[in-house]
């Protein structure tokens, strides 16, 4: 294929990523996601408004992501803390990019934006522990933008257990059980991804419409407890639900855990968080330096697992055969880890785009994998709804 030819097919695509952490990203003080940064640095990060538009990404869901912490009064109102200061971030960076970016609430928000030549941003929450015991914080959070709800993360929450657990497999509680009627009633996407077999299998015994994966991928391809079996792909296929590929390179090629490398990685995240509480990215060019020097020596000491564009479009193979080509998307997991080798940040998508393209992938099918498949399950997801 043409690159050429690619890049002006990729550029008539409406397209569409359900999952970057790059909210995460806001929480550093100074960081200016309306100004190009650089590829592969750490304080640039993998999305910014500029690299979306050279990208062809015309809208993205942002997460509003809270890690899991004590089941507890106190933890949960740190949760509901940490997520609308989240959205308070959200809501200034609308205010002052109006002119790039647009709070997106339906379908039809992200094709006007898009027509209008402004990046279309949705919004999700990953992890439903902001929602602590407390029912009516779903519907606070819908008011506020959000638009599906991740269930859970890497362990378990008053929800539903999760896939990566070490306590056993729970499924769905009870109050997991009203969280998704409620999300029904209201209009918001079931995310499944994180979620334990058998929470999956409750979700989808109980949800009344179509759910999505934000952000997973094959596990026949590759045996990760985060991707989702042939058997899942089915259940959520005969359901109307879409399944959005990833680019994380730990479930694309599962390789064994490395604690030293996890501390290492997770101790400069905390440090580069403490460090811009207060002092702006740009304030202190010797501190920006030595955060950049200590980010490219951590990828020395511990080079992370290598995946390419090939890997992904394999596993949007998969997907699509076993559970059809109109149950298959594309979810980065840009600034949460889904990097690859040659696709960078979000300005090299159409690398994605022209792979596809190489393998015989009709344009239609290209429409429906780039955001045609989620759109549909999202619309069905208000009719449906109360």
């Amino acid at each position: 294929m043409n690159p050429t030819t690619a890049q002006t097919i990729h550029a008539g695509l409406f397209t569409v990523d359900s999952h970057c952490d790059t909210p995460l990203s806001l929480a550093l003080k100074g960081y200016a996601i309306g100004v190009r940064h650089g590829a592969r640095t750490l304080l640039g990060g993998d999305i910014d408004l500029a690299r979306m538009r050279e990208g062809g990404l015309a809208a993205a869901f942002f997460a509003v992501y809270v890690g899991q912490g004590p089941r507890t009064p106190e933890g949960f109102a740190q949760a509901k803390h940490n997520a609308l200061e989240t959205l308070d971030r959200l809501d200034r960076m609308f205010r002052h990019y109006p002119s790039q970016c647009e709070l997106a609430l339906s379908p039809a928000d992200g094709v006007r934006i898009h027509a209008e030549g402004r990046r279309a941003i949705f919004l999700g929450m990953e992890n439903g522990y902001p929602l602590g015991l407390d029912l009516d914080l779903v519907e606070r959070y819908h008011r506020r933008g959000i638009r599906y709800i991740t269930l859970c993360h890497a362990s378990d929450n008053d929800l539903c257990a999760s896939c990566t657990s070490d306590q056993g497999d729970a499924g769905l509680s009870g109050f997991g059980a009203r969280v998704v009627a409620r999300m029904n009633d209201l209009g918001m996407m079931v995310d499944l991804s994180h979620a334990s077999e058998r929470s999956v299998e409750a979700v989808l015994r109980l949800s009344r419409a179509p759910v999505l994966a934000s952000h997973s991928g094959a596990r026949a391809l590759a045996d990760h407890p985060r991707n989702l079996t042939d058997g899942q792909l089915r259940a959520i296929a005969a359901q109307g639900g879409v399944i959005q590929v990833c680019f994380v390179p730990e479930f694309l090629h599962p390789g064994p855990a490395d604690p030293a490398a996890e501390a290492a990685w997770t101790g400069l995240w905390h440090r580069l968080r403490a460090a811009y509480a207060e002092r702006a990215i740009g304030e202190d060019a010797r501190l920006d330096a030595a955060f950049e020097a200590e980010h490219d020596e951590l990828l020395r000491r511990f080079p992370p697992i290598q995946a390419t564009i090939k890997d992904v479009a394999d596993h949007i193979d998969h997907v699509a055969a076993v559970a059809g080509i109109d149950h298959v998307g594309i979810g980065s997991d840009f600034d949460g880890g889904g990097r690859l080798e040659d696709c960078r940040d979000v300005s090299e998508l159409p690398a994605l785009t022209a792979e596809l393209l190489r393998r015989g992938c009709s344009v239609p099918d290209l429409r429906k994998i780039w955001g045609g498949n989620l759109m549909r399950v999202f619309g069905e997801v208000l009719s449906l709804s109360r």
